[in-house]
């Protein structure tokens, strides 16, 4: 075995192990790029959060917004007011109409039939009252006579009484005859009986123009209640012609020629060309933000990337599910809250074409639009 030199073991240079390749250190160059990232990233999160925070503060704080709010049109449901079949419908679904134009037509045989029975009664009563004004006519000449002839009896019986007070006197003096006496007795009470017979011809003659003039007023009545059923008659045969209320497109029809329509029936609807308008339900806890004459921003779905600027109107004066069907009873059962939804009315402009009542929309109301004098104005002051 040979001897090893400590001085030669010396000697010999140090080896130093070489690392493996999994041992490799990452380069420098890698670990300053991703900080340079995260440090962007933060930047941009900063440069974002600053400027959300500056429009919040500019701009949100101020509105008040929602997305449950539709187009709505105080359209016309058109309904019938008689009972008959549909002869016709001139008109198609989606299309335009002005006013007055014909939607449906009712047959109307039966209606003409009693509008033409009422008017051939009329003549008849017309002709009976000109007979009882003729009557009561004949009858206060009547009264007149009667009355000449009471003035007559009245004189002659004046002219008796005078006759037999005079010969009264003459007979008790022996001048005038019993016989003398006695015919002027007579003529006295055929005076006196002539009067009560002129009297009781004027009460007679009075009598008869009182009844002939209430013949005259039920006739009257009849004829007025007549009228008042030719007058019906043509209302219902006018009314077996449908017509549109105004300018609008007709939606809905929900009837066929031929089918058997009842008494108010729902037949067809007409949406105006105007009067359309924004229903916006706002949480009970944004009307504080709310008042009308503010300023509303509109983005329909069906433009998107369109604004519309609208007007608050009116403010409902109860909550939605008030005016709901069945309105929820509280009292009874467990109770969650849920946060209520007030309906807010908001003005189109007129330039509106292409909307369609239905449609959805976002809302956001300005509320540094208020007007003076308004709590939300002097809130913001």
């Amino acid at each position: 075995m040979s001897r090893i030199d400590p001085t030669d073991a010396d000697a010999r240079p140090t080896e130093t192990p070489q690392p493996s390749a999994s041992e490799t250190p990452a380069p420098p160059q890698k670990s300053s790029r991703r900080k340079r990232v995260f440090a962007g990233i933060a930047l941009i999160a900063l440069l974002g959060g600053g400027y959300a925070g500056f429009e919040w503060w500019t701009n949100g704080r101020f509105m008040v917004d929602t997305d449950d709010a539709y187009v709505q049109a105080d359209l016309s449901l058109v309904s019938s007011k008689l009972q008959g079949y549909v002869s016709e419908i001139p008109v198609k679904a989606n299309e335009h109409v002005s006013k007055g134009d014909v939607l449906v037509k009712i047959e109307d045989g039966d209606y003409r039939i009693a509008l033409q029975q009422a008017q051939a009664k009329l003549p008849t009563l017309e002709r009976t009252l000109s007979r009882i004004d003729a009557q009561i006519t004949a009858a206060q000449a009547s009264v007149t006579q009667a009355e000449a002839e009471l003035a007559g009896a009245e004189a002659t019986l004046d002219t008796a009484r005078t006759t037999q007070k005079r010969v009264q006197g003459l007979a008790e003096r022996s001048v005038a005859s019993q016989a003398d006496l006695d015919d002027a007795n007579g003529a006295l009470e055929t005076a006196k009986a002539n009067r009560a017979a002129a009297q009781a011809a004027i009460e007679g003659a009075r009598a008869q123009v009182e009844v002939l003039k209430a013949q005259r007023d039920e006739t009257g009545s009849s004829r007025q209640e007549l009228m008042l059923a030719v007058d019906k008659a043509q209302r219902d045969l006018d009314h077996t012609v449908l017509r549109a209320p105004f300018d609008g497109t007709v939606a809905n029809i929900a009837i066929e020629a031929g089918e058997l329509v009842n008494v108010g029936a729902r037949l067809a609807a007409v949406v105006p060309d105007d009067g359309l308008y924004v229903e916006a339900n706002f949480k009970e806890t944004q009307l504080a933000g709310i008042t009308p004459g503010e300023t509303a921003r509109l983005s329909i779905d069906a433009f998107e990337g369109h604004e519309i600027e609208g007007r608050v109107v009116s403010v409902a004066p109860a909550t939605g599910s008030v005016f709901s069907l069945l309105p929820a009873d509280n009292a009874t059962g467990n109770f969650t809250k849920i946060v209520q939804r007030v309906p807010v009315r908001i003005e189109l402009p007129e330039d509106t074409e292409g909307l369609r009542a239905g449609l959805s929309v976002v809302v956001e109301i300005d509320q540094r639009t208020a007007p003076e004098g308004t709590k939300v104005a002097e809130a913001l002051q």
